[in-house]
């Protein structure tokens, strides 16, 4: 679990968009530009080199 107050400063390093939290799949996702960071040993790696890019025209989720 992401503590609610660390992912109210998060913002993505790519395009400065908000994140929010996917328990399900252990990942962070810019509401703007899609990117999916993952969480490691409870650790968010937010590095764009470690992003993952979403399929083209894949949806963006709210």
């Amino acid at each position: 679990m992401i503590d609610e107050k660390l992912l109210e400063i998060l913002a993505c390093p790519a395009c400065k968009g908000d994140i929010k939290y996917d328990e399900e799949n252990q990942k962070l996702i810019c509401l703007s530009c899609g990117r999916r960071y993952p969480i490691r040993d409870g650790i968010p790696i937010m590095l764009v080199e470690e992003a993952e890019l979403p399929e083209k025209g894949e949806a963006k989720k709210e």
